[in-house]
């Protein structure tokens, strides 16, 4: 049996950022994350497309952002208080901000 995508996604992050991927087996919605880090709890989503959108808005803070910046998008709904606004970036640029995670056996 072929392994699905978003399973193969979850692995890769998990691996990315040193890492447990939590198999869905067993647990229920909220009882444990996707991967699991000292660090973070983290949930991956694995889509065939994301919103061109968003994707532009990553595109341009990373534009503008001057080599000591770390570029992010922050996503607000209206009417919602901003302390729920949401913080999006790429991951290799979340790595190179935070120090390489990967382990080094995995490459």
């Amino acid at each position: 049996m072929s392994e699905r995508a978003w399973k193969r996604t979850e692995r890769k992050v998990a691996r990315k950022l040193d890492g447990e991927r939590i198999p869905v087996t067993g647990r229920a919605r909220g009882s444990a994350p996707d991967v699991r880090t000292p660090w973070a709890c983290v949930e991956v989503k694995h889509r065939k497309a994301l919103p061109r959108w968003l994707l532009e808005a990553v595109d341009q803070a990373q534009a503008s952002a001057q080599d000591d910046q770390l570029p992010v998008v922050v996503l607000h709904e209206a009417g919602m208080p901003h302390d729920r606004d949401l913080v999006v970036m790429r991951l290799r640029d979340f790595t190179a901000w935070h120090g390489e995670l990967e382990r080094a056996d995995e490459g």
